[in-house]
């Protein structure tokens, strides 16, 4: 159940998302935040101290006023995705680009200094992309397990993180395009052996050759359901207004 000051929290980070508030203006007062939601004082203080942790506010003697969103936590990431039915292509097509670097250096360093067993743990992730007949959504979770397991094997902590926590804001926001998702499986299932034996052989050159074509084809498979999926939501509204 939402509390009341994750209501408030999120109102108001809508609000600043979608530029009812512009940079530097000043939020409402705890006095007006509190009748517009029938909440105590203490709700809203927590709400605004939710927004200065996400780095959308700076809280001042006399009130709150807005940050610049480029100047706010990656934790924002996940709340962007969430301002319409269908996330923004254009911000999911930036975050899988740079997810997809991070993993490609992640996936190096894993060839470079990761144990056999380590190497065959993460191979061993591998093989349900060429070996077993996954639906779509299966088969999206396997390829995320690979990823996250190569970035936890490159034991890069900063990259770990920035890596993980990205994913974390974009998954929950993507579940409504497993319907428009199709999956070139033959093409996944050759670059996922490719990947084992490159791994095995620890050939860093092949590797990150390999994983850029994974990461590009799991790219395009996004970027097409993404397209897919927004071309059926407007198609309604076209038929209404023809």
């Amino acid at each position: 159940m939402t509390t009341k000051h994750e209501q408030i929290a999120a109102g108001l980070i809508n609000n600043i998302l979608n530029g009812r508030y512009g940079v530097g203006e000043r939020l409402p007062s705890e006095r007006d935040l509190s009748a517009r939601f029938d909440a105590n004082r203490g709700s809203v203080r927590e709400a605004m101290k939710k927004l200065e942790q996400l780095g959308l506010a700076v809280i001042q003697p006399g009130g709150a006023r807005v940050k610049d969103k480029e100047e706010a936590s990656l934790d924002v990431i996940g709340h962007l995705l969430a301002q319409s039915e269908m996330p923004d292509g254009l911000l999911i097509d930036q975050i899988l680009v740079v997810i997809n670097s991070l993993i490609s250096v992640a996936a190096e360093q894993v060839t470079e200094f990761a144990s056999d067993v380590e190497i065959d743990a993460v191979c061993g992730l591998a093989r349900p992309l060429y070996e077993r007949e996954l639906d779509e959504e299966a088969h999206t979770l396997a390829r995320f397990e690979l990823m996250t397991a190569i970035m936890q094997t490159s034991k890069n902590l900063p990259l770990y993180l920035i890596a993980r926590t990205l994913f974390q804001q974009v998954l929950p926001n993507i579940t409504g395009l497993h319907d428009y998702l199709t999956t070139d499986r033959q093409q996944y299932a050759s670059l996922a052996l490719q990947l084992r034996t490159a791994l095995q052989k620890r050939d860093v050159l092949a590797v990150r050759k390999t994983f850029t074509e994974f990461s590009d084809l799991h790219r395009q498979t996004v970027m097409r359901a993404v397209s897919d999926a927004r071309a059926n939501l407007a198609s309604p509204s076209q038929e209404a207004t023809s």
